[in-house]
């Protein structure tokens, strides 16, 4: 296979650095759960798991709280404060930071791209885990499970996700290119940082960056700049700081309009009427919710190829993950 019919996101990663992600086991069909089962998720186990390499636990299990266990729920505070044993009480917040930290410095020193967490887990979930105050009173959805925020505390640029949200086409998407975003930095980074290939992978990741965070894609471009006026290794590390913030905003319809638009523009002296108006209509057509992302985007990448316009060719914006996993045919 050609460089030219290598996939433009292949180009970028490495078959050494697959795309790594931590998951709570029992989404894989594990039956580690406190009651001997397993929450198996399809998409997770069939689809996201054609494409990354999975690294599973359990938090529960792996801290010593033993299978079958008695279930355990947050207590107090806003994001639950301790973590006991429901019935008896028995506090086993210690026992569980105990097993976190070094799990979590071992699971990011292996290289991490990642991580899905079971939904409503009081030591997985991430997102409006059920917390019940001390004493009586009712139970609030504000808390974070205690594995999940050590993760989240250690490595605060780390995409990481619920499988329940992931049913979400917009989440789904946003997420999964995250990662693919995390992996080519991680690779970009094992490979050997140098002024040229900060600037060429900048340069390759332009129009996904307006489409995510059109700030911090105007303040990636001035830290690029910046090589000979700052130490290297100073535009290093605040590239990667306001890059792996930046692709965890969410795009939104109307920066992708925005990229599709400068991409058209980068086209048109190339293109005939009829080809003019074709992407003009497919790019009104997705700004009006008539058609999916995916539209738009194979007709300007169909035109690239046609007409060879190699700055456009290798945006990542056209194909920043495998077109298998279809994930714009629904945003």
């Amino acid at each position: 296979m050609s460089d030219d019919e290598i996939p433009v996101w292949e180009r970028w990663h490495d078959e050494d650095e697959p795309v790594r992600v931590g998951v709570s086991a029992c989404l894989l069909g594990a039956e580690v759960r406190f009651d001997g089962g397993h929450k198996r998720d399809r998409y997770v186990t069939d689809v996201l798991g054609a494409h990354v390499e999975w690294r599973p636990l359990c938090p529960e299990l792996e801290a010593g709280l033993g299978l079958p266990r008695p279930a355990i729920q947050l207590v107090g505070g806003e994001r639950g404060d301790r973590l006991v044993v429901r019935g008896d009480g028995e506090d086993v917040t210690e026992k569980m930071a105990r097993y976190a930290e070094p799990r979590v410095s071992e699971l990011l020193e292996a290289g991490l791209d990642g991580f899905v967490f079971k939904k409503d887990s009081p030591s997985c979930g991430v997102f409006r885990v059920r917390v019940r105050a001390e004493g009586d009173g009712m139970p609030v959805r504000t808390g974070v499970g205690h594995f999940a925020r050590v993760v989240v505390d250690a490595c605060p640029d780390l995409p990481v996700e619920e499988e329940g949200r992931l049913n979400d086409p917009r989440l789904r998407e946003g997420f999964i290119e995250a990662l693919f975003c995390h992996n080519r930095w991680r690779v970009l980074v094992k490979r050997g940082l140098t002024r040229g290939s900060l600037v060429a992978f900048h340069e390759a990741h332009k129009m996904l960056l307006l489409a995510h965070d059109e700030a911090r894609y105007r303040t990636l471009g001035r830290i690029v700049g910046s090589f000979g006026q700052v130490p290297d290794e100073e535009v290093y590390r605040d590239y990667e700081a306001a890059f792996l913030t930046a692709i965890r905003r969410p795009a939104s319809v109307g920066r992708h309009v925005n990229v599709l638009e400068h991409l058209f523009g980068h086209l048109k002296e190339a293109l005939d009427s009829r080809e003019k108006r074709e992407i003009g209509v497919a790019i009104q057509d997705y700004r009006a919710g008539r058609v999916p992302l995916v539209v738009p985007v194979t007709l300007l990448r169909f035109l690239v190829t046609s007409h060879q316009v190699d700055y456009v060719g290798g945006q990542l914006y056209l194909e920043p993950h495998p077109r298998e996993m279809m994930l714009r045919n629904h945003v």
